[in-house]
């Protein structure tokens, strides 16, 4: 059930006496018999006024995040949706769509969203990219009570930065912590194990329920999705990882546009990097598979195989677009970057011999 707004007249009849009222307390309290008198505070700091003002402006774009699964009552044998966990989240535009990570809402039948001002709205998965535990979901809420927040960008971040965390820590709404950027260019893993490479590391305090909510800069801009903590407590102890902006900004769009987050492939299957240290191969990533009629079999790519009187020598991938690679995951991450139908520049090494080749990326689903 929601809780509706004061009517404006309600609202002002409400001011005009909290200014009344307030000022007839502090000068009773002070009139008691042995009371000390109260000390006037001053000015609040521009620190503390810029602190006021982020949240001010943010916190109505964050949202409450419940998810929910499917119980039977032992008794009566009925099914029902009861909570599972809670998270954070945050608008993304005026349509409905609201950002959070994808831990949050994985193996949920259904979740709830609450805004700011208390309405609940049942959510719909849009789409989700596991590997960058990102997910998005749609409310259909008015246009009028969804506040996305401002983009910023990752990409020139700096250690030393003052940054901003709102979230719903233990269920806790809207609770802003501050900090600074510890580190950047952290890397963690995802539910599926996939390396998150470029994630922002910080010491603004990040709980459990936290996950999916905004990094904020100084301006009050999305800088980062807070994701992970480190912690052998379970509670924040001062090492917290956002993924960053640029990421986010990338997959998001994908994810509403496609449902799902559709990664471009050379059509190859990698090796493990023990196949370098066996073969004496140069860093970077063997193939050994090559999939008949698929991009890399059509720039003529070859994979390392076993022959009659020892291997057959295949390609390396040593780097793409001019980016070096060294193992599977550095090579997803650059492809991830590019949309089907893109071309892309490898460095081949082949039996001693460097050489370049130009590939039109499929989808992976194809």
């Amino acid at each position: 059930m929601s809780i509706r707004a004061p009517s404006a007249a309600l609202a002002l009849l409400s001011a005009v006496a909290l200014a009344v009222i307030a000022p007839l307390a502090i000068a009773r309290a002070s009139a008691e018999p042995g009371a000390r008198a109260i000390a006037p505070r001053g000015a609040l700091d521009a620190d503390e006024l810029n602190n006021i003002a982020v949240f001010k402006a943010a916190s109505p774009s964050v949202v409450n995040i419940t998810s929910l699964g499917l119980e039977r009552d032992l008794f009566s044998l009925n099914v029902q949706q009861v909570p599972r966990g809670t998270g954070t989240g945050f608008v993304w535009d005026a349509k409905g769509h609201v950002v959070t990570n994808y831990h949050v809402i994985e193996n949920a039948n259904a979740a709830r969203v609450t805004l700011a001002d208390q309405t609940t709205y049942r959510a719909q998965l849009v789409g989700a990219f596991p590997d960058r535990d990102l997910a998005v979901l749609k409310i259909d809420a008015p246009a009028a009570r969804l506040k996305p927040l401002p983009l910023g960008v990752s990409g020139d971040l700096l250690v030393g930065q003052k940054v901003y965390a709102i979230g719903n820590p233990f269920g806790l709404d809207q609770t802003l912590t501050t900090g600074i950027i510890s580190a950047l260019n952290r890397e963690i893993e995802s539910a599926t194990r996939r390396a998150i490479r470029g994630v922002i590391q910080t010491d603004a305090a990040i709980n459990p329920g936290n996950s999916g909510g905004p990094l904020l800069d100084s301006a009050g801009r999305l800088i980062g999705v807070n994701t992970a903590i480190y912690s052998p407590s379970g509670a924040s102890a001062g090492i917290g990882f956002s993924i960053p902006v640029d990421e986010v900004n990338r997959i998001v769009p994908r994810l509403i546009r496609d449902g799902r987050f559709v990664r471009p492939a050379l059509g190859v299957t990698y090796g493990p990097q023990a196949l370098n240290d066996a073969l004496k191969l140069p860093k970077g990533v063997p193939i050994v598979r090559v999939a008949p009629r698929g991009p890399a079999a059509r720039a003529g790519l070859r994979a390392f195989a076993r022959g009659e009187v020892g291997i057959v020598a295949g390609d390396v991938i040593i780097a793409i677009d001019g980016q070096a690679v060294a193992d599977a995951d550095d090579v997803l991450a650059v492809l991830e970057r590019h949309q089907p139908g893109d071309r892309v520049e490898l460095t081949l090494w082949r039996a001693g011999q460097t050489r370049t080749e130009t590939v039109a990326l499929a989808s992976a689903e194809d």
